[in-house]
């Protein structure tokens, strides 16, 4: 497949990389980024243009060019005709997810040292497009996260606003103001401009390599372990609805992932995670109510409204189990001195 071989196909000399110039965004700025953390295009050297007889010599050109051909390296999105999506998504690719479509699998796997064929490669590839590079695609592309037409229908407004903390925002505030100062001299303002956008390829190269280094090294270990101690969960409740870890580890990706492949019941989905604070012999141990989904703030179940807010004796009091540190005034998130403790926190919370 082109994803698999474009990295393959790159000449041993540095290329040129060519993109446009003028105001940029994070999705070219990401591009190249991308591109360099290949060894082939690590050196290279960065043509900032529209003139296509320039970008014609370019070994590989990212959004501009109005060109989509892997082959040959150009990798633009402008065009009318352009509907290219990454595997089992919908959202149209920018320069960012088209460079990504084609050489993320050699990025992860030389991450790695894994091969580029390998299933967890595969599994890296993925999650990094769908929690990273596809909000950057939807950005570039004008496409909201939320149906705007059925959002006005139900009367739902923005309570604050949030544009401003985004990364594309953050790229976008590199570019030049309009009212600063332009040098004279073409050439110089096109350095200062130029030195602005590799400040915006670094920005976002900076936020792409955490993400990948957590998941490669944090979030794919955990895999294992959700998954047995998903299997195990019936030992503390008859319908499996609470996971204890021995240690905190990322789990809720891979539950949901489990519960949509076991199809399970909605009335016999994990409600409760249990797990110590720490790794030392006498650390206190956590309740938590696993959310409706990855990012909401709403629990399955909640600990008891009773409970919400209460801390120590207090807490002891109302929930009639000793040891207790505290409830969240959500009720998302609980504590318990001892495992015994928070094992009938647990217990007691499904009653209600």
């Amino acid at each position: 497949m082109a994803e698999e071989t474009a990295a393959k196909r790159l000449k041993t000399e540095a290329p040129l990389i060519g993109t446009h110039n003028g105001h940029f965004h994070a999705d070219e700025a990401l591009a190249v980024y991308l591109l360099r953390l290949l060894p082939t295009y690590n050196p290279s050297t960065l043509l900032r243009t529209r003139d296509p007889s320039l970008l014609a010599k370019c070994h590989t050109v990212v959004d501009v060019g109005g060109e989509y051909d892997a082959p040959r390296n150009r990798y633009d999105h402008h065009q009318r005709t352009f509907d290219t999506t990454f595997p089992s998504r919908s959202t149209k690719l920018s320069s960012a997810g088209l460079v990504y479509l084609h050489f993320g699998k050699a990025i992860v796997a030389q991450h790695t040292g894994l091969n580029d064929t390998s299933e967890e490669v595969k599994i890296l590839w993925e999650k990094l497009y769908v929690d990273f590079i596809e909000a950057l695609d939807a950005h570039d592309n004008g496409i909201s996260a939320y149906d705007a037409s059925a959002l006005a229908a139900a009367g739902l407004k923005k309570r604050f606003a949030d544009g401003g903390v985004t990364l594309g925002a953050l790229v976008g505030d590199l570019n030049p103001n309009w009212n600063d100062p332009t040098p004279a001299d073409p050439a110089q303002a096109q350095m200062e401009e130029d030195v602005k956008f590799v400040q915006a390829s670094e920005l976002m190269g900076a936020a792409f390599a955490r993400k990948l280094t957590y998941y490669a090294s944090a979030w794919l270990p955990a895999r294992s372990i959700v998954h047995k101690t998903y299997a195990d969960r019936k030992q503390y409740d008859p319908r499996g609805r609470i996971m204890v870890f021995e240690r905190s580890v990322p789990w809720k990706d891979h539950l949901y992932a489990l519960e949509a492949e076991e199809k399970v019941a909605e009335q016999d989905k994990v409600v409760y995670v249990l797990y110590p604070e720490s790794a030392a012999p006498d650390a206190k141990w956590r309740i938590q109510a696993v959310p409706v989904s990855k990012d909401s703030f709403e629990s399955r179940k909640a600990l008891p409204e009773s409970w919400r807010g209460m801390r120590d004796e207090k807490l002891d009091e109302v929930s009639g189990v000793d040891g207790g540190v505290f409830v969240h005034a959500s009720g998302f998130i609980g504590g318990n001195k001892t495992w015994e403790g928070v094992k009938r926190m647990a217990e007691k919370a499904l009653e209600f």
